[in-house]
């Protein structure tokens, strides 16, 4: 097994990360470090727990070691894990600066090390049901795709990524989310153009996003609302043989809090009333939805330690969504379309 260790107990780690530590085979849970250590020590009796970070990760007897404290810090927890010689799983999006996540690859190539960003929401029900359409050329060539991602938050809270500082605001967290989808689809784009605003009177922070991702032969939208209480479009595919809609989330985020274990058959299966919708010139057509699982991140990450199997997620994927990130928030300053270029962090 690969002894783990966590650094950080909010929601990530909570539910996206520790309960598949703990659940595979593959991986051993033996340390976590939090600024909320008697909560750690009751969730986790047998686990050992460090409010230090940099002493977890030389006592510890961790091989790898999962970061997901606030976005600022990753770059320098990042460098002194693998200068330790640990293997790293970063929560996206990974590092706030370009030449941070270059770095780091190179040092993690250096010690021969793993180094992969979180991005599991490549493993999202809804998304790979949008792969397997495209694959089969459900849809003929694809001209336009939109990417929602609405909830209803109208004020601002007190927490990390609502505050000032570097990497936060909802760009910077679902954003991240949005483009590395549209990067695994479409690769990269010609152009972006940006609108990354704070809409709610006293939000310090981005908190809405309309963003288009320009190509050749397609348009990509990514959009994010906090005043969208209602039923709410998750995808838009279109091509030139019809239209697929997909509305509503993935189920694993709201079935993790509830406590469903990530072995689970039921974790990951969309119900038939969440399945999306084929329209063309001919009847309507329901899809069903490619069963997701957050599970296989960790399991081929386990094969990527043990030499059986390429990275889940590499420190490229998330430079290159990094990159667009930051050009749209330029986009948004500068009130103009900006060329992505063809360069290969």
């Amino acid at each position: 097994m690969i002894k783990t260790a966590v650094i950080g107990y909010g929601q990530s780690a909570s539910i996206f990360h520790l309960p598949f530590i703990d659940c595979l085979p593959e991986f051993e849970l033996v340390a976590i470090c939090s600024s909320k250590p008697e909560k750690v020590a009751k969730d986790w009796p047998e686990v050992k727990v460090y409010t230090d970070a940099e002493q977890m990760l030389e006592e510890s007897g961790a091989r790898l070691v999962v970061i997901t404290a606030p976005n600022e810090v990753h770059y320098e927890l990042g460098r002194k894990a693998l200068n330790l010689g640990l293997h790293v799983v970063m929560e996206k999006p990974m590092v706030t600066q370009l030449h941070q996540g270059v770095e780091l690859m190179k040092l993690a190539a250096a010690r021969n090390l793993c180094l992969i960003p979180f991005h599991n929401r490549r493993w999202d029900s809804d998304f790979l049901t949008i792969r397997k359409l495209i694959a089969d050329n459900k849809l003929g060539t694809i001209h336009s795709f939109e990417s929602h991602y609405d909830r209803f938050r109208p004020t601002p809270r007190q927490r990390w990524r609502e505050l000032p500082g570097e990497g936060v605001g909802t760009w910077f967290d679902l954003g991240a989310h949005l483009v590395d989808q549209a990067l695994v689809l479409f690769g990269k784009p010609l152009a972006v153009t940006g609108r990354c605003l704070a809409l709610r009177p006293g939000s310090p922070v981005t908190d809405y996003f309309h963003v288009q991702l320009h190509y050749s032969d397609k348009e990509v939208l990514l959009h994010s609302s906090p005043y969208h209480p209602g039923p709410t479009l998750r995808f838009k595919l279109q091509g030139e043989l019809g239209c697929y809609i997909k509305l509503g989330f993935d189920p694993q985020e709201e079935r993790l809090r509830d406590g469903i274990v990530p072995d689970s058959p039921y974790l990951a299966k969309e119900a038939e009333s969440d399945y999306g919708t084929f329209y063309s010139d001919a009847e309507p057509e329901v899809i069903e939805s490619v069963v997701g699982g957050y599970r296989y991140f960790y399991e081929a990450t386990a094969k990527a330690i043990r030499g059986e199997g390429p990275l889940p997620v590499t420190v490229q994927d998330a430079l290159d969504g990094l990159n667009i990130i930051n050009l749209a928030e330029k986009s948004t300053v500068e009130g103009r379309t900006l060329p992505v270029g063809s360069t290969t962090f």
